[in-house]
């Protein structure tokens, strides 16, 4: 499990990031707040608070995958 602060406070960002983590088989949350919900949801996305970071969480056992690569325009 990898956690990363990252920025959507664009439409167009809030859908490449979707279509970025879609590609993958394990589970990504986003937390603001109170609120936890899918990071592959994109009407999830746009109930949250996206003016401030976000954390991610990336529930993967795989350390070496190269999502944190493909996360990288995102990350804060």
């Amino acid at each position: 499990m990898q956690k990363v602060q990252i920025s959507l406070n664009s439409i167009d960002k809030v859908k490449s990031f979707v279509n970025t983590i879609s590609q993958y088989d394990f589970d990504f949350d986003l937390i603001s707040g109170r609120y936890v919900i899918d990071a592959k949801s994109i009407m999830g996305i746009f109930s949250l608070d996206l003016s401030k970071p976000i954390d991610l969480t990336i529930y993967s056992d795989d350390e070496s995958s190269d999502v944190m690569t493909a996360l990288a325009p995102y990350i804060v």
